[in-house]
């Protein structure tokens, strides 16, 4: 499913580009690519979810109260 973003009429295209790069970023492509630049473990990346799971965990511990 390919990213489409329309020039209206006028549009300066650094305008568009800045469209272009914020649909990117709500949808997580760019996100997903640099992720994806490098081979990871399957051991790393299980490290790495779990430090994030412990990080947020500890966010809502400390401000449930």
């Amino acid at each position: 499913m390919p990213i489409e973003i329309k020039i209206r009429k006028n549009e300066p295209v650094d305008r568009a580009l800045r469209r272009l790069k914020k649909k990117l970023e709500r949808e997580n492509i760019i996100k997903d690519v640099r992720a994806k630049r490098y081979y990871e473990k399957p051991t790393e990346r299980r490290r790495r979810k779990e430090k994030v799971m412990a990080f947020t965990n500890m966010l809502r511990r400390r401000y449930a109260e």
